[in-house]
């Protein structure tokens, strides 16, 4: 299956419960559970839906859930999606998006729509395809996952949130300081049996092929590819990271060769010095203990799709 030519089959109508992230994105604002049990209704479905309390596990509420239900909805952003599909993988069940997040990177490589009303239109129809899946040690992603800089500015954002900074300022705040310490990570990268030493600012192992230039950059052109991407720079310096990005979003970043990239169905980081390391998992950060196993699940997720 491709994002630019889905190949599904409709699905009999059948029982759909929604799992709604109350604090994630638009998700917070008041109403939202009545509103997408209006749109549900009024598109002939009667939803269950079910209200994340403080502290419980997405991935359980899932799990449990598609013991009746056919379709399990993740209502928030990429990692309220990514758990609710860690509960999936294994199932009957199929995920529904609600794209409630700030990003919805998810969502949008598989082209399905950004406002509720179509979103559920979309469940509605049961129309469904499958995709691959990205494993890490114990742990499920859909889009990628990172060690180096990103999950350093991300615990440094999280920070200053909990200091009284709104989301944005401190994502740049964290930004600002991480650039101007960060020395890099060395890691030892074995991909289908070939070995390479690196010191560099960060690893992006992406499921599936990313966009790393011009105006499609960050995008997905399939979910079916059944390969992961390793991204690294290893001959670019954490401070210039912010002119690679410029290089990028004018479409010279490949034949720049600041990209090392590698694709396999298998790869094993190991770091030089820590055991434990923080690793970004579709944006949420994660403690794991080295070495990292990454391997590709080839069309292990059921999700509903939007019309071809």
């Amino acid at each position: 299956m491709s994002t630019s030519g889905v190949c599904a089959t409709p699905e009999r109508k059948s029982s759909v419960t929604v799992v709604l992230n109350p604090v994630a994105g638009r998700a917070s604002k008041p109403g939202v559970r009545e509103h997408i049990a209006e749109l549900f209704l009024a598109a002939g479905v009667d939803a269950q839906i079910i209200v994340l309390r403080e502290g419980e596990d997405p991935t359980e509420a899932a799990h449990v859930a598609s013991a009746d239900a056919s379709t399990v909805v993740a209502a928030g952003g990429d990692g309220t999606v990514r758990l609710v599909a860690s509960g999936l993988v294994g199932t009957p069940a199929v995920l529904g998006v609600l794209p409630l997040g700030t990003f919805n990177h998810f969502a949008r490589d598989l082209h399905l729509p950004l406002d509720l009303e179509s979103a559920v239109a979309t469940i509605a129809t049961h129309r469904v395809g499958r995709v691959d899946v990205g494993r890490v040690n114990d742990h499920v992603f859909l889009n990628n996952s990172s060690i180096g800089i990103y999950p350093s500015i991300i615990e440094t954002r999280e920070q200053l949130r909990r200091q009284g900074y709104r989301k944005w300022p401190a994502f740049v705040l964290a930004t600002v300081r991480i650039l101007r310490h960060y020395r890099g990570v060395v890691v030892k990268i074995e991909a289908d049996g070939r070995q390479a030493v690196y010191r560099t600012p960060f690893v992006f192992v992406g499921n599936n092929e990313y966009e790393v230039d011009g105006i499609g950059l960050g995008r997905r052109a399939a979910l079916d590819g059944s390969l992961l991407f390793v991204y690294l720079t290893p001959r670019v310096r954490t401070g210039d990271l912010p002119k690679l990005l410029a290089k990028a979003l004018l479409g010279r970043v490949r034949r720049s060769g600041a990209f090392e990239i590698v694709s396999a169905t298998d790869v094993r980081i190991d770091t030089a010095t820590a055991r434990r390391i923080r690793v970004a998992l579709d944006g949420e950060i994660v403690m794991m203990t080295t070495p990292l196993h990454f391997r590709t699940v080839p069309r292990a997720l059921g999700v509903v799709v939007p019309p071809a």
